[in-house]
């Protein structure tokens, strides 16, 4: 059974603008995005909270931005002003009971389900 499914991504010139999106089937506590590179760790972007409070990396502040539509169950994120080292593979995640504020949430062991990833290609 299939939990989190995403979309959005491609690739798109420096300063450009995508939208990420993930669609999530039960109830969720915390979700967040993170991002993978080959060969690197996978690194937390931004974390929205039940309360609809929101954290980010400090690489993405101001440029990045995560919501939710609680009717349609699904969150999104805006990357705006993207720069080549933006380029990854974006996960979304949630958590189904366990919810950490700050930058904590930022670490992936907290999180329970995993979206399938989508590219996200920033060229210069």
């Amino acid at each position: 059974q299939v939990q989190l499914v995403q979309s959005g991504g491609g690739s798109v010139q420096a300063g450009g603008s995508l939208r990420l999106s993930c669609a999530a089937s039960g109830s969720s506590s915390c979700m967040a995005w993170f991002r993978q590179v080959p060969g690197k760790e996978r690194e937390g972007v931004a974390t929205i909270f039940p309360d609809g409070e929101t954290y980010y990396a400090d690489s993405v502040k101001g440029r990045f931005t995560i919501s939710q539509d609680n009717a349609k169950n699904t969150m999104y994120l805006q990357v705006n002003s993207l720069r080549p080292e933006d380029t990854a593979m974006y996960y979304c995640a949630r958590t189904l009971s366990v919810c950490t504020y700050g930058p904590d949430s930022l670490y992936d062991y907290w999180y329970d389900d995993w979206g399938q990833g989508t590219q996200v290609t920033v060229s210069s």
